[in-house]
């Protein structure tokens, strides 16, 4: 399946589900209502939305929400859709806008490259 870019909405629902691994619609609800301010109509509404697009699956009885794909695909065409859109497919201009920008702490640098020297 092509994941498409979730709406903001969207991924706040797919974060609560990932985290519970398994979790009913009305726990979701429940979650979203206290995190966010939302009514019940609202996030059964995204659940809805979600199941349609193939990120989640609805299994009844009691509606429950399992996720049918990870938190690390999401991410990683997420990240994709950034680095096309704003450094038309640059690696290197990505990090250098974090280097720059200094949000890299020596710690993640160290990371970043035992990562690629392991590729």
């Amino acid at each position: 399946m092509a994941l498409h870019k979730l709406p903001e909405s969207e991924l706040k629902v797919m974060d609560f589900v990932w985290s519970q691994g398994e979790t009913t619609a009305k726990a979701t609800a429940a979650y979203m209502e206290e995190a966010f301010g939302w009514k019940k109509n609202t996030t059964y509404t995204v659940l809805k939305n979600l199941g349609i697009k193939g990120f989640i699956e609805r299994i009844d009885p009691g509606f429950k929400c399992v996720p049918l794909v990870s938190r690390e695909s999401v991410g990683r065409a997420e990240s994709r859709t950034l680095l096309d859109k704003f450094y038309h497919g640059s690696v290197s201009g990505l990090f250098s806008a974090f280097l720059d920008d200094k949000v890299i702490s020596e710690e993640e640098m160290k990371e970043i490259k035992e990562l690629l020297d392991k590729y």
